[in-house]
């Protein structure tokens, strides 16, 4: 039987849609870093919107809230003040989103594994063990699981394949899972204990960490109150009177201590925030 040569055809590839990012290789500058942040943001919330809208989004957000507060008290300060929290409501909506995703995929990978462990003791290899397991495993996990076995269909190996997995998820368990795969695939053994005691680790992991967020629940709560509370006072007040903030800013001393305090408030925001994800990769 003869072969067919499948001719290049340049006319079609406007089809295909390059994925939408900000970040560029090579490049440790903070604002590439910023975007790197933004990039990965919007890849594991699993929304499918590309960045560019979800900055749409802040803007209009931004617009309507400062138009509403500038109809409203006709202040440039306060309009300001508000048209930047518009702007930050689209962004938290995706941290909350992927926050919730990954709490999912974190609660799914035990039992996928426990499923891909029951798949390759009837003989199956396991390129066709993840196919029937990312068939039959629920969103988000199951997706992004789909997404590996379409490379693994096109011909990509399993390396290859689920070299991704991790910074499309986020998860750091998606990590360990490639790496043991990629493990057994060069040096062999039974991968069924390896998926069985991989299952029992991530079991373990998991109850770990609801026993460390029982135990810290009141120090974090406490943490986020100490970051929001000041931000509910200068609104309340912002918008209860539209030449609150005019006259603070009009002294010397008022313009001091607002700089200290928002450069206060910055600091323990991020010390917060690496303190909390810091703890979550343990």
């Amino acid at each position: 039987m003869a072969s067919t040569t499948i001719l290049s055809q340049p006319e079609f590839a406007g089809i295909l849609r390059d994925e939408e990012t900000f970040a560029t290789e090579n490049d440790r500058s903070f604002g590439n870093q910023l975007n790197s942040w933004f990039d990965d943001l919007m890849l594991q919330s699993g929304l499918g919107t590309s960045p560019g809208m979800i900055l749409a989004l802040s803007f209009c957000a931004a617009f309507s809230v400062g138009g509403c507060i500038f109809v409203l008290q006709e202040n440039l300060l306060t309009t300001a003040f508000g048209a930047g929290v518009g702007a930050l409501v689209p962004v938290l909506f995706a941290t909350v989103w992927r926050s919730r995703r990954q709490s999912q995929i974190s609660k799914q990978l035990p039992g996928m594994l426990d499923e891909l462990a029951r798949a390759a003791k009837t003989g199956r290899s396991l390129e066709k063990s993840l196919e029937l397991v990312a068939n039959d495993t629920p969103s988000p996990l199951g997706t992004e699981l789909q997404h590996c076995t379409r490379k693994l269909e096109l011909g990509l190996s399993v390396n290859e394949s689920l070299l991704e997995l991790p910074r499309r998820t986020g998860v750091v368990a998606t990590s360990v899972l490639v790496t043991a795969l990629t493990v057994h695939m060069q040096t062999g053994g039974d991968l069924v204990k390896v998926l069985e005691r991989l299952s029992l680790t991530l079991r373990d992991r998991i109850q770990f960490h609801g026993r460390l967020k029982a135990a810290t629940a009141a120090s974090r709560a406490t943490a986020v109150l100490m970051i929001v509370l000041p931000l509910g006072i200068i609104t309340f007040f912002a918008l209860r009177d539209g030449e609150y903030l005019t006259t603070l800013l009009n002294s010397v001393w008022g313009v001091r201590i607002t700089v200290t305090a928002v450069i206060l408030e910055v600091i323990g925001a991020a010390w917060v925030l690496r303190i909390l994800q810091t703890s979550q990769k343990v």
